[in-house]
C-alpha cells in the first residue's frame, strides 16, 4: 500500500483532524506500507516549514510512532515530479519479488 500525501499540510490535517480514520487505514492493511510525502523533507518538519500549527515534536512523534506501530516506511519526495517514477519502481520490485 502506498499512501501519497501532496504536502506536510495535508498530512498534518490527517494526523490532527482525521487521525482515527488515518490510523484505521494503516491498521487494516497487513502488507508492506509506504507513506510518500511530496514537496517536503524531514528538515521541513524540524524547522516547521509548513502552514499548520502542528507542533514539530508532535508531528515527528506521530510519524515515528506510526512507523513502529504499523511498519510504515516514510519516504520524503522533495520534488513531486519524481513521485510517479518512485511509485512505479516500488511496485515493479514488489511484484517481481512476489513472483520469484
Amino acid at each position: 500500500m502506498i499512501e501519497r500525501k501532496a504536502s506536510l499540510d495535508e498530512l498534518s490535517g490527517n494526523l490532527t483532524q482525521n487521525r482515527d480514520r488515518f490510523e484505521k487505514e494503516m491498521s487494516i492493511y497487513q502488507g508492506k506500507k509506504y507513506l510518500l510525502i511530496e514537496n517536503s523533507s524531514y528538515a521541513d518538519i524540524v524547522n516547521q516549514n509548513y502552514k499548520t500549527k502542528f507542533n514539530p515534536k508532535s508531528y515527528l512523534g506521530s510519524l515515528h510512532s506510526f512507523n513502529q506501530k504499523y511498519n510504515l516506511e516514510i519516504v520524503f519526495m522533495p520534488d513531486n515530479q519524481y513521485s510517479g517514477l518512485w511509485i512505479y519502481e516500488t511496485l515493479v520490485h514488489y511484484f517481481t519479488n512476489i513472483i520469484r
